[in-house]
């Protein structure tokens, strides 16, 4: 079924699908919160972060967005953007649990409209990615018979922290950690991320202004975000952080250039975060790695402590 026009009653249940707008966001969160709840055990969706997604620059929510309501009740939310301005195209998918038939509906309208996209791009083909709790509400044998498959898992890891515990580390000889507090500093982080990340799975190359949605700017605070950088090297890394969840601090990124991984750089990027996060009275900190990290990411993050909080996996589907 495709996704428009708009609204659409759906059988057998008398669904209301209709695209998302910027007022929805309380109710999306309230959603994705009753999902939370049964996938993670707790809430952890903060208004902002959705309101930050209904407005990505690649979203058109008229025809990128889609919710089904029975009655007044959101039981199911979707979500499509475009990064690669190619064949790849990323989709969020939530539904409760009882409501698969208005959830396979929204995605075959997804799946319409990322063919669509990708199309429109000049693709012959979609190749689709969606994130799924590793124990979703989302029944995956109806996306398995659609030809989904997982093809990469994710941990969100956690650790707590603490003000006597948790010190700024001094940074060795030759090693300097500055705040990112100019214009200059952020667009010098843009360019170490794109440098750093440009040979992780699925990385999508983004200019600076895009980018700078990506990471919620207007609401970042930038003293959260370093650059390290050596004698030799200059800067060679960065970690971007933020403080506005509720449920942790959170570490959106680290980054290493290659040339500089091995020395340590992204262990003191990560002791110097916690200890921020401890003195401004966090208690936990947070971060998400691909557990196929080739650069020994996950390994990092276990010596300091970080353990699995929650897993998700990475679903593809190629549509032609």
């Amino acid at each position: 079924m495709r996704a428009g026009p708009f609204p659409r009653t759906l059988a057998p249940m008398s669904y209301v699908l209709r695209p998302a707008a910027l007022a929805d966001a309380p109710a999306i969160t309230g959603l994705l919160n009753e999902i939370d709840l049964i996938e993670i055990g707790r809430p952890e969706t903060d208004l902002h972060t959705v309101e930050t997604d209904l407005k990505h620059p690649g979203t058109d929510l008229e025809r990128d967005s889609w919710l089904a309501f029975d009655g007044d009740h959101l039981v199911v939310y979707g979500l499509l953007w475009d990064e690669s301005e190619g064949e790849r195209i990323d989709i969020d998918h939530y539904v409760l649990p009882d409501r698969q038939d208005a959830g396979l509906t929204v995605l075959e309208a997804m799946e319409d409209r990322a063919l669509a996209k990708a199309r429109e791009n000049g693709a012959e083909r979609a190749v689709v990615h969606l994130h799924l709790n590793t124990r979703p509400t989302l029944d995956t044998a109806l996306i398995r018979r659609r030809g989904w498959s997982v093809v990469r898992r994710y941990h969100v890891l956690r650790r707590p922290v603490d003000a006597a515990a948790d010190r700024a580390p001094e940074p060795p000889a030759g090693v300097r950690l500055r705040p990112c507090a100019e214009a200059a500093d952020r667009a010098r982080v843009h360019e170490l991320y794109q440098a750093s990340f440009a040979d992780h799975f699925d990385f999508q190359p983004r200019a600076y202004e895009p980018w700078l949605h990506d990471v919620g700017a207007t609401g970042l605070d930038w003293s959260l975000v370093w650059i390290v950088s050596t004698d030799e090297l200059g800067d060679a890394g960065f970690l971007l952080a933020r403080d506005d969840r509720e449920a942790m601090g959170w570490i959106r990124s680290i980054g290493v250039l290659r040339e500089a991984r091995g020395h340590g750089l992204a262990g003191l990027l990560l002791r110097h975060a916690f200890a921020a996060f401890a003195a401004r009275g966090r208690d936990v900190v947070g971060l998400g790695v691909d557990t196929s990290n080739p650069t020994g990411a996950p390994q990092l993050y276990a010596r300091h402590g970080m353990t699995v909080h929650f897993a998700v996996d990475t679903w593809e589907a190629v549509l032609r």
